[in-house]
């Protein structure tokens, strides 16, 4: 078995559900433990269908709060937290997601500043206090809070990020080490989100980046400067006017994504080993034409390492250039 290999629980852009392919997520596994990078629509069922070890989860990581990315986050510690055996996980895992944004919320009956990852799963253990509380009275179950240790990722103050700058230039900042890996972070630009993050996984057997979502950013690039393997996320833009899509979602689309067309030349010059194309938007274009763009992008540009289009359940082994 591999000692590190990424798995792709989905594949999916966007929030509206797809029978094809499930929400965004991703897992690394590294010296058998998982760290779990999204939580998209059926992240824990695709994490049991796709074999993983659910004691062997150490951490989670939101690259941003958008539903499409965190709607099966609090799913973890709510259903395996504390479960018996092979089910659950007995120790509380680390989760490290964006902190508060400080936008006012949009929301009707819920005014006050938009929560960051910490409050976020205050609140989501208060919505399910019914069930934590009617299996307390019996004598068993945990609090699903007591199963996490949840961290809010802000930027280093001296980048100057705002909401009205998003991703200024910068360095990739560390976010969390353990005896498997270093995660280092960026800023990303993706449209009024504030943060986004793409992470960076080094280990002793090789190197992953995880975009998020993301426009073509310059921080990015730096964050994936020769690993090994980057999981990026891609729109492909001539083929969305087809899809009837109001117009203003079609230039949300188009502004904060990354074209697949510009995935070769971004590998290019992050000199990285390999791409796999993930959080595909529309997800319900055909793999071949998913395929024959993906080969133009490679082809345009030069890059003459693979350009893997990502399916569900998709595993990935990586291993470190200078070791090939």
């Amino acid at each position: 078995m591999p000692v590190l290999e990424v798995t792709l629980l989905g594949t999916n852009g966007g929030p509206p559900p797809l029978a094809g392919r499930f929400g965004i997520s991703s897992a690394l596994v590294v010296n058998g433990a998982t760290y779990v990078v999204d939580c998209g629509r059926g992240a824990v069922s695709q994490y049991v269908r796709a074999g993983l070890s659910m004691p062997s989860l150490t951490a989670i990581f939101l690259t941003h709060l958008h539903a499409d990315h965190t709607v099966d986050y609090f799913s973890f510690p709510l259903l395996a937290g504390g479960a018996s055996g092979t089910r659950g996980f007995s120790e509380p895992i680390g989760v490290y997601g964006p902190g508060p944004s400080g936008h006012e919320s949009g929301v009707a009956g819920a005014p006050g500043p938009v929560p960051g990852t910490v409050e976020m799963t205050r609140l989501a253990n208060r919505a399910f206090a019914a069930h934590t509380t009617f299996f307390s009275s019996e004598h068993f179950g945990v609090d699903p809070a007591s199963m996490v240790d949840v961290h809010d990722v802000l930027p280093p103050a001296s980048v100057g990020a705002s909401l009205t700058e998003t991703a200024p230039p910068m360095e990739p900042f560390v976010v969390m080490t353990d005896d498997n890996v270093r995660v280092s972070a960026v800023l990303v630009p993706h449209g009024a989100v504030f943060p986004a993050y793409a992470y960076r996984f080094d280990t002793a057997h090789g190197s992953v980046v995880f975009s998020g979502d993301t426009a073509r950013s310059d921080n990015l690039g730096r964050l994936a400067h020769r690993a090994d393997l980057l999981v990026h996320e891609a729109a492909a833009a001539e083929a969305l006017p087809a899809l009837g899509l109001r117009p203003a979602l079609l230039e949300h689309i188009r502004d904060v994504h990354t074209d697949v067309a510009d995935l070769g030349a971004i590998a290019v010059a992050a000199d990285v080993g390999a791409v796999v194309v993930n959080h595909l938007s529309p997800g319900a274009l055909a793999a071949e034409e998913w395929q024959s763009l993906i080969d133009r992008s490679r082809e345009n540009a030069g890059f003459r390492g693979e350009m893997i289009l990502g399916e569900d359940l998709m595993r990935i082994p990586v291993s470190a250039r200078a070791a090939r």
